[in-house]
């Protein structure tokens, strides 16, 4: 029983780790220095991005470039610097913030 028991529990964690893994890296990449989950800072939350770009194509390599690269206008004037992450730490970030709810 108890071996059934830690099988699920790591099982249970194996799940959650992608989205864990992914908030952790945003913090330490200083995402969160712009950004939170459910408010505004100075650039949008993760959960109004992942509104926004809901079910559009291609989106998650959109926002990978844009992470890595930087921008204007999307969000207003303000700008998003590029960021010191490497395309798989881009690709992994901008998938997860399109799964914030």
């Amino acid at each position: 029983m108890k071996t059934l028991i830690a099988a699920l529990a790591l099982c249970a964690t194996a799940a959650l780790a992608p989205a864990h893994a992914s908030a952790d890296l945003a913090a330490k990449k200083n995402c969160m220095a712009c950004h939170a989950t459910d408010k505004k800072l100075v650039g949008p939350s993760f959960k109004d991005v992942a509104a926004k770009y809901a079910g559009q194509k291609d989106m998650a390599a959109k926002l990978a470039e844009k992470i890595q690269k930087g921008g204007v206008g999307a969000w207003g004037q303000i700008p998003m610097p590029a960021n010191a992450v490497s395309a798989d730490e881009a690709k992994q970030l901008a998938a997860w913030v399109l799964t914030v709810k």
